[in-house]
């Protein structure tokens, strides 16, 4: 069992200059885009979030949550960070700022948390942001049960316009019928207020035998959420297992299938559960058949790519690309995949950042953060 500690003898020396990675010039569908390497250096770098004085928050899935100034050098690994567990598909994962953070300093972010028998889940933490270090972390959630799994643990965080905070769970692969039944956390979206406590309105809050902590149920694994800035609901984006990938209007006490409905099969071939519709269980708003494993992905608002507005910009590792989806109403009505040939990386996470840019960073050994600016 492998564990990280911020401040560990695995980290990277200090100060790695700006990329010197010359700018990719491409052709695309909706016009031409330049892409110009920010930062490179970093280690299957998993989310971003931009400080207000235009520096980045960076966090590595090894256990390395690092500042990232806007000329491209590293800062060392913050100091403060909870234990984490590191092995396959578990880590440091997402981060967020929080909506008061000029005045609060305070961060977001979800990890994988051990405990002492070996087993772990997802679980969210928030800190004050003091130079290099996090101060008074707090964890205001973790998901129930931990299992002994290597796989599935979402971890988007999302805040709603209302101020709460929206987690995305995976089912952890092993134990996927759990995703239909509401005494547990897995295969669930959650909604919690910023102090971890439980909003009153939540779907199951008066429901015997439910968490209440519960926003919709039936997800296999959830790695993308975004809200719509124009209707304010909530999107998730979630992992298929060979075909079957996601996009889902996500909507208070929904049930969204898995494993009982599905587009995808199992690794290998073979069906799983009872077809692709049921019932009282949602269908997706798009979906990917095969799939191109999703990733994190954002509404487009800025003025920089006028062509792109209120487009879904969404990462994916399998097919590498950076996915435009146009949008009319509810329905995705077309979409291209840029980035196709030109990277050949894993993309995990999409943000727009202050300028009206777009950045995306790369989940690769050698990963990079990439700005993509029009021509």
């Amino acid at each position: 069992m492998k564990y990280s500690l911020l401040g560990a003898a695995l980290c990277f020396s200090l100060a790695i200059p700006f990329a010197t990675a010359k700018p990719l010039d491409i052709k695309t569908e909706s016009g031409a885009i330049r892409v110009n390497t920010i930062a490179e250096g970093l280690e299957n770098v998993w989310s971003l979030a931009f400080l207000p004085d235009g520096k980045m928050l960076v966090t590595e899935k090894a256990g390395r949550m690092r500042i990232v100034s806007p000329d491209g050098k590293l800062s060392e690994p913050l100091q403060g960070l909870p234990k984490i567990y590191n092995q396959g598909q578990a880590g440091l994962l997402d981060v967020v700022l929080a909506p008061d953070f000029a005045t609060s300093k305070k961060i977001y972010f979800s990890y994988s948390e051990p405990d002492a028998k070996g087993a772990n889940s997802t679980a969210v933490s928030h800190a004050v942001l003091n130079g290099n270090k996090l101060e008074k972390v707090t964890r205001i959630f973790s998901q129930k049960p931990k299992v002994d799994s290597n796989n599935h643990y979402g971890s988007r965080l999302v805040w709603a316009t209302d101020g709460t905070l929206f987690i995305t769970l995976g089912e952890r692969y092993s134990e996927k019928d759990k995703a239909q039944t509401l005494d547990n956390h897995q295969g669930k979206v959650i909604r919690i207020n910023a102090d971890g406590t439980i909003p009153k309105d939540n779907p199951f809050v008066k429901t015997p035998g439910a968490l209440p902590e519960i926003w919709s149920y039936g997800h296999r694994n959830v790695q993308g959420a975004a809200i719509n800035p124009l209707t304010k609901k909530l999107w998730t984006g979630e992992h298929g297992p060979q075909g079957g990938d996601e996009l889902n209007i996500d909507e208070a006490a929904k049930n969204y299938g898995w494993p009982v409905i599905t587009y995808g099969e199992n690794y290998g071939g073979g069906k799983i559960g009872e077809g692709t519709h049921k019932q009282g269980m949602e269908q997706p708003a798009y979906k990917w058949v095969p799939s191109i494993a999703t990733a994190g992905f954002i509404f487009y608002t800025g003025d920089k790519f006028p062509q792109w507005k209120n487009n879904i910009l969404l990462t994916n590792l399998k097919e590498q690309t950076l996915v435009r989806l146009v949008l009319d109403g509810d329905k995705i009505v077309k979409e291209e995949r840029l980035l196709k040939n030109e990277l050949g990386q894993r993309l995990r996470s999409v943000i727009q950042g202050p300028d009206g840019l777009v950045y995306i960073v790369t989940d690769e050994s050698k990963g990079k953060i990439l700005q993509i600016a029009p021509l």
